[in-house]
């Protein structure tokens, strides 16, 4: 079996700790012209779920920084493409059975 490798970055949370997180996609938006990450440390919420946070990143690589989204209009961007991609994964679970 082929090892799939996940394509991870270091961050450091807010207690000061060192923290690898897996990037789950990437996307340029034409509305914002702003590129997109969506990434997780694999915990977990009150309820189970796994976080998942999103944030601007500087895709030439300039910048290390990911920089947080303070607008309402660039969260629904970004819930509409979690829903896409949601959506789309259901469809491929249901083709699998």
């Amino acid at each position: 079996m082929e090892e799939v490798k996940k394509n991870t970055f270091q961050v450091i949370n807010d207690e000061g700790k060192e923290v690898t997180c897996e990037v789950l996609f990437t996307f340029d938006s034409d509305e914002t012209k702003k590129s997109y990450i969506a990434y997780t440390d694999n915990t977990l919420d009150e309820v189970g779920n796994v976080k998942v946070f999103a944030s601007i990143y500087d895709k030439t690589g300039e910048s290390k920084e990911l920089l947080p989204i303070e607008s309402d209009k660039e969260w629904q961007i970004i819930e509409n493409i979690f829903s896409k991609l949601q959506d789309r994964i259901g469809d491929e679970e249901k083709e699998g059975e």
